[in-house]
């Protein structure tokens, strides 16, 4: 049996590890990942441009839920900016909008800081459907194409699957330039 939110617990595990100072979600849908990541984030935003996907966020002083686009909400980053130490791309899977979510918001992550782009290891073709994982992988084939030494890139190649990317220029965090 495949399971296709084996993304979940991984990124929780993560998130309990990393303890993000700002976590930023795209593409909310039930907010399943999103309310398990509140114990271990200090501010939470997340971000649909369904307006039900507010409804199933749990409701605290850490949270807050953004209706509109990610371009929308990329638009509001650049007139009040924010670091983020952790951002997961979830919202279009298609390679164009996966492209520009990650170079709209790279600027906003903090060194060491870690983006995460699902659905970027369909299993079969059925799963390229729009619907699933659309066409996210190649925005990482394109990534890692254009790979500077401003980050890194893993994908677990596990359906849907999940890439992992740490913005960093030196190796050791605690010997990034401040």
């Amino acid at each position: 049996m495949v399971v296709l939110n084996w993304h979940e617990d991984f990124i929780v595990h993560l998130a309990s590890l990393v303890r993000p100072k700002v976590y930023v979600e795209l593409g909310l849908y039930h907010c399943a990942l999103f309310n398990r990541i509140i114990p271990f984030a200090e501010q939470l935003i997340g971000v649909d441009i369904s307006p039900e996907a507010g409804n199933y966020m749990q409701q605290s002083s850490k949270t807050r839920f953004f209706k509109g686009t990610t371009h929308e909400f990329g638009k509001e980053m650049e007139v009040n900016p924010l670091e983020i130490n952790m951002l997961f791309i979830d919202a279009d899977h298609s390679k164009e909008a996966v492209l520009k979510d990650f170079k709209d918001f790279f600027p906003f992550i903090a060194p060491h800081g870690l983006i995460l782009l699902h659905d970027t290891h369909p299993g079969n073709e059925q799963m390229m459907q729009p619907e699933w994982c659309g066409t996210a992988y190649l925005a990482v084939e394109e990534l890692l194409r254009e790979m500077r030494s401003s980050y890194e890139l893993m994908t677990i190649p596990v359906s849907p699957g999940l890439t992992i990317c740490r913005k960093r220029q030196a190796q050791l965090s605690w010997q990034e330039k401040l």
